[in-house]
């Protein structure tokens, strides 16, 4: 059986520390990796909950976010 059936232990790792820095930074209301390896995201703290199936889908979306605010930035310049 495999412990970590939706990524590797390395990409389990990063999607953590990316859902703790988005939620540290305010980015994301909650990041919570569920037993089966899913991860568990909410936007707002009354938004709905969206399952990520997988480790990159959590650091997808910090790119996403990142891209969001270099966006931003670029055009409050």
């Amino acid at each position: 059986m495999n412990p970590n059936p939706t990524g590797s232990a390395s990409a389990t790792a990063e999607a953590g520390v990316w859902a703790d820095v988005l939620v540290r930074r305010r980015l994301l209301h909650a990041a919570v990796r569920a037993p089966d390896g899913q991860w568990l995201v909410q936007h707002a703290p009354d938004g709905p909950v969206q399952v990520l199936p997988r480790p990159t889908d959590v650091v997808e979306l910090a790119a996403a976010v990142q891209h969001r605010i270099r966006s931003m930035r670029t055009r409050n310049r």
